[in-house]
C-alpha cells in the first residue's frame, strides 16, 4: 500500500499533526527519483577531466574511453548494490511493441596466483554501455538472416537508471537502443534519437534565421502522454479467454447501463481503485516519472493518468515505464490493467493523448503564442513549419496510429477519426486568416467572464475539439490518435522528423528571400503567409465525426486511410517516406522491414483472434446452448400445447443459434486460414475481407446466444461483471 502523502505546504508532523498507523508523513517529492540515477548524478563523482569525457561522451561527441568508462561503472555499481540489486538489466524496445530485458547478475569471481576463487561484484564500463542479446527471436523485417542472429544493445544515458522491484528481487534497469550487426535499427528508440537529433540540427537552423540571432543553440522536442486505461477484476479475466488470449472481448452482450448517464467521468474514485492509483503513483515517483493527474474516464472502469511534460525520448521511457508499473501493480491488487485500445465493443475505447511542444536551451516554448508580437511573430513561423509537416507527411503519421487494436477506436466514442487534419481553434485560426491575407500579427487574448456576482472565468483564448486528431491545445499540438497500448516512441519519431523537415524547408526558402534583400521581419512574414496558404487544406475546425468531412477532406486531397491493411502500404512509397531517409531518420531497408513486421503482426493480432473466438463458441458457449436446449425441451414437455408456444420458439431458436455458431465457426476457420496462404498484402486483403466480416458474423451470433441462455448457464464473465465490479 502507499507509504506517503502528498500534500501542499508542511508534512503532518510539520503542521503539529499527529501520523496515522497508516500514512507516513512524508510527500512525493522527498521520494521523487530515490530509486534513480542520472547521468549528471554520475558526472558529479568523477573527478575533472573524467567527468568532461563523460559528459562529451553522453552529448555525443566523443567516445568515452576505457579508464572513465569503468570508472562510470563502479559508480553505477555501488549505486545499484546500495539499493539492493543483485542483477542489472539492458532495457530496450524492440519492434514487438513490448519491451525487452535480458538478466545479468552483478555477482563475479576472479582467481588468485593459487587458483583460490574469489567472488565479488563487478560492473565493467564496456557492459554497462554496451550489451549483445540474441536477436534471432526479435522482428526484423528483412533485416537479417535466420543464421545471423547478433544484435547490439546500447546504453542511453539521457534516460536515468532505475531500480526495479518486483517479486522481492530488486534489478538495476539500463535503457538502451537495439540494432543488428551491420547497424540497421531493430528498435523504436534509435530511430527516434536520430529525428530528435534532425529536429535539433534544423530547429536551431530556422529559430535563428527568423529571429536573426544565434541564439538558439539547441532546440528540444517536450511531450507529455496521457495514458487510458481499463481496470478489471482478475477472476474475470480468468474467466474469459479472449481477455487471455487477444487482450481484448471478442463477445459479449452491453448492459443496459453503459456510459449514457455520462456519471463515470471525473466521477469519485472507487477506494479499491485509488488505492490502487496511489501504489502506482508511488512506484512511478520513486523510479523518477513524474505523474500529475489521475481521474476516472469516461467509460465504465476507465481511467487515466498523465505526467508532467519531459523531453521526448525520456518521456517515451517513461511512459513504456508507465505502462509496465500499471500492470504490474494491478496485479498485486488482484486487478488485470487493460491497455487494448477497445477491449470492450460499444463504449469509449483507450487512447494515448500525446502532448507536444519544442523549447530552446533556455525554456522559450515555439508554440507559445506569447502576450506581444515578438512573441506571436516567432510563433507564427513555428506553426507554419508543423502545418506543412502535417500537410506533407500526414499519410505517414497516419502509419503510426495504425494498429489492429487502434482500428476498433479511431473515428468512434471521442476519439478523433483517421484523417489527419490540425485544428486550431478560433483565436489561432483568426491569426493564420489574418497572416494569410497580409493583415499582421494581431492575437485575439483570452477574456474574463463573470459566472455570478462573485465568480469569473478566465477563458482560453481558444476551445478544444476531441474530435481532431491534432489538436492545438494553447502553447502545444495534442496528437490525438495514438492508441493506449502503443510505445509512443514510433508516432515521435515521425512527427518530428517531419517537422524537422519542414524547417530545413523554410530556412532554405527564408535564406532565399533574405538573399533577395528586404527586412527580416517582412521575409519571415511573407513565407508564413506562403505556407498557409500552401496548407490550408490540412486545417479543419469542425465536427470529425459528421460524414461530410469524409466527403470533404477527400475533396481536398487528403489521405484518407480507414484500417491499417489501408495504411500499411505508405511505408513501401519512396515518395511518401523521402524526407525519413534524407534526414537519416530511417533507410529504405529499415523502412520496408516496418512494413513487414507491422503487417505480420497485424496478421498475427487477426489470427490469435479468430482461433481464440472460433474455440470460445464452439467449446463453451455451443454446450451451453445444447444444455439450454435439454432444460427448454423438458419445460415444453411437461406443458400442454396451448401453453408451449413461446417456448416452442424458444426452443427453435436455440437451435438456429446453434447452427449460426457451428457454421460461424466453420467459416471463420476457413478465413483464417487465407492470412497466411500467399504473400503479406494478400493476406492484409484476405483479412478485411474474409476474417474480420467472419469474426464479427460469429460474435453476431455469440452475442444473440448470452441474450438466450440462462444467466446461470452463460459460461463466460459478462460485461456487467466486468465493467460494475460489486
Amino acid at each position: 500500500m502507499s507509504t506517503f502523502t502528498s500534500v501542499n505546504g508542511p508534512s503532518i508532523i510539520e503542521a503539529g499533526l499527529p501520523p496515522t498507523d497508516d500514512i507516513q508523513a512524508r510527500t512525493a517529492s522527498e521520494i521523487f527519483g530515490s530509486r534513480t540515477l542520472s547521468w549528471l548524478n554520475i558526472s558529479q563523482q568523477l573527478d575533472g577531466e573524467q567527468a568532461t569525457a563523460f559528459r562529451e561522451y553522453v552529448q555525443g561527441r566523443k567516445a568515452l574511453d576505457k579508464d572513465t568508462a569503468n570508472q562510470v561503472g563502479e559508480i553505477v555499481k555501488n549505486w545499484a548494490l546500495r539499493h539492493g540489486a543483485t542483477h542489472y538489466a539492458h532495457w530496450f524496445f524492440p519492434l514487438t511493441g513490448t519491451p525487452a530485458e535480458k538478466h545479468d547478475a552483478l555477482l563475479s569471481i576472479r582467481s588468485t596466483a593459487d587458483g583460490e576463487i574469489v567472488p565479488m561484484e563487478a560492473l565493467p564500463g564496456s557492459r554497462l554501455i554496451q550489451g549483445e542479446p540474441d536477436a534471432s527471436s526479435f522482428p526484423s523485417g528483412g533485416l537479417r538472416a535466420t543464421h545471423t542472429a547478433r544484435g547490439y544493445t546500447i546504453w542511453d544515458p539521457q534516460t536515468p537508471l532505475i531500480i526495479r522491484e518486483e517479486g522481492g528481487a530488486r534489478t538495476l534497469i539500463v535503457t538502451c537502443a537495439y540494432v543488428s550487426y551491420k547497424g540497421h535499427a531493430l528498435d523504436l528508440k534509435t530511430p527516434l534519437l536520430r529525428a530528435l537529433s534532425a529536429l535539433d540540427r534544423e530547429g536551431t537552423r530556422f529559430v535563428n534565421l527568423v529571429r536573426g540571432t544565434d541564439g538558439a543553440r539547441t532546440l528540444k522536442a517536450v511531450l507529455g502522454c496521457e495514458q487510458e486505461y481499463f481496470l478489471v477484476d482478475d477472476h474475470h479475466v480468468a474467466g474469459r479467454p479472449d481477455l487471455i488470449q487477444a487482450n481484448r472481448t471478442l463477445l459479449g452482450l452491453l448492459p443496459a447501463k453503459q456510459q449514457q448517464l455520462e456519471d463515470q467521468y471525473f466521477g469519485p474514485i472507487p477506494a479499491r481503485i485509488q488505492a490502487y492509483m496511489a501504489d502506482v503513483e508511488e512506484e512511478l515517483y520513486r523510479l523518477g516519472v513524474p505523474v500529475k493527474t489521475r481521474h476516472n474516464e469516461v467509460a465504465p472502469s476507465q481511467y487515466e493518468i498523465a505526467p508532467i511534460h519531459e523531453e521526448v525520448s525520456v518521456a517515451c521511457d517513461h511512459n513504456a515505464l508507465m505502462m509496465d508499473v500499471l500492470k504490474r501493480t494491478a496485479l498485486r491488487h488482484g486487478l488485470v490493467c487493460l491497455l487494448h485500445e477497445k477491449p470492450f465493443a460499444g463504449i469509449n475505447g483507450s487512447g494515448k493523448h500525446n502532448n507536444w511542444s519544442m523549447c530552446t536551451q533556455d525554456g522559450l516554448n515555439l508554440l507559445d503564442p506569447g502576450s506581444n508580437e515578438d512573441d506571436h511573430f516567432l510563433f507564427a513561423a513555428s506553426l507554419s513549419a508543423v502545418l506543412l509537416a502535417l500537410h506533407q507527411h500526414a499519410g505517414v503519421l497516419r502509419v503510426t496510429v495504425a494498429s489492429s487494436g487502434n482500428d476498433h477506436r479511431l473515428g468512434a466514442n471521442e476519439a478523433p477519426p483517421p484523417i489527419i487534419s490540425a485544428y486550431l481553434g478560433e483565436a489561432i485560426h483568426e491569426l493564420a486568416e489574418a497572416l494569410e491575407k497580409g493583415e499582421g500579427l494581431s492575437l485575439r487574448a483570452g477574456q474574463i467572464q463573470a459566472i455570478t456576482d462573485r465568480l469569473s472565468v478566465t477563458l482560453d483564448a481558444t476551445d478544444r475539439n476531441r474530435t481532431a486528431p491534432f489538436a492545438f491545445t494553447g502553447n502545444k499540438f495534442e496528437f490525438r490518435a495514438v492508441g493506449s497500448t502503443q510505445n509512443p516512441a514510433w508516432p515521435m519519431t515521425i512527427l518530428n522528423a517531419a517537422v524537422a523537415d519542414a524547417m530545413a524547408q523554410l530556412s532554405g526558402r527564408l535564406e532565399q528571400k533574405l538573399a533577395s534583400g528586404g527586412d527580416r521581419k517582412s521575409a519571415v512574414l511573407e513565407l508564413v503567409r506562403e505556407v498557409l496558404a500552401e496548407t490550408k487544406q490540412v486545417r479543419f475546425e469542425g465536427n470529425g465525426y459528421a460524414p461530410e468531412w469524409v466527403e470533404e477532406a477527400a475533396r481536398r486531397g487528403l489521405p484518407i486511410y480507414q484500417d491499417t491493411p489501408a495504411a500499411l502500404g505508405v511505408l513501401l512509397s519512396h515518395e511518401a517516406t523521402g524526407f525519413l531517409t534524407r534526414l537519416g531518420v530511417l533507410s529504405e531497408e529499415e523502412l520496408h522491414s516496418r512494413y513487414e513486421i507491422f503487417a505480420e503482426r497485424y496478421l498475427k493480432d487477426l489470427d490469435i483472434e479468430a482461433a481464440t473466438l472460433g474455440r470460445i463458441a464452439t467449446t463453451q458457449i455451443v454446450p451451453a446452448l445444447e444444455r439450454q436446449v435439454g432444460l427448454t425441451g423438458e419445460a415444453v414437455a411437461h406443458l400442454s400445447r396451448a401453453s408451449h408456444e413461446r417456448l416452442a420458439r424458444k426452443l427453435e431458436l436455440l437451435g438456429d443459434l446453434t447452427e449460426k455458431l457451428l457454421a460461424g465457426a466453420e467459416a471463420l476457420e476457413e478465413a483464417r486460414g487465407t492470412l497466411f496462404a500467399g504473400e503479406v498484402g494478400a493476406g492484409l486483403l484476405s483479412a478485411r475481407e474474409q476474417v474480420k466480416p467472419a469474426l464479427t458474423t460469429l460474435r453476431e451470433a455469440c452475442d444473440a446466444s448470452e441474450a438466450t441462455v440462462s444467466a446461470e448457464l452463460w459460461p463466460l464473465p459478462t460485461y456487467l461483471d466486468m465493467l460494475f465490479p460489486v
